[in-house]
């Protein structure tokens, strides 16, 4: 699996799986649920997908205006 978004911004993150869902290219998000082990740390939260999505996922974030939230390669 590849990272391909790392935030600590819920709104960016839940955008970035709007378009990811749209585009039926598929998900996961790590370390959703840090927090409530270490409360009052921002741990960010990992937007991954599966290697041979990773180049359509990039794509699809870009044209949504997010290239400057992707992680680089």
């Amino acid at each position: 699996m590849k990272c391909i978004v790392t935030t600590n911004n819920p709104a960016t993150l839940n955008f970035a799986e709007a378009v990811l869902k749209e585009a039926e290219i598929d998900y996961f998000v790590l370390d959703q649920n840090m927090n409530v082990l270490e409360p009052g740390i921002m741990i960010p939260r990992r937007l991954m997908v599966i290697d041979e999505d990773e180049s359509a996922a990039r794509r699809q974030l870009s044209l949504a205006g997010m290239e400057r939230d992707l992680m680089q390669v």
